[in-house]
């Protein structure tokens, strides 16, 4: 049995937390799409959720609007 563990609050996450969720979120989502949300990093779905970048729906994770966003930021800058 997997033991749960006490995360801060992400308000309280350095800065630097977030920009490594901004870079994994692309790689996350495709995860998700692959049905492959075990290879999410761990602690990543949980923050993503918190962020509002992902949101429970019917028992599995889907992008929120701001979510949407995120990703159309993200790829626009590696064209």
């Amino acid at each position: 049995m997997k033991e749960h563990i006490m995360r801060r609050p992400l308000s309280l996450t350095p800065p630097l937390r977030r920009e490594e969720l901004r870079d994994g979120l692309l790689s996350a989502v495709d995860m998700l799409k692959r049905r492959r949300a075990a290879d999410v990093p761990e602690g990543y779905l949980e923050d993503y959720v918190a962020l509002k970048w992902l949101e429970w729906c019917g028992g599995g994770l889907k992008l929120t609007t701001v979510g949407e966003n995120m990703c159309r930021q993200l790829t626009a800058r590696l064209a």
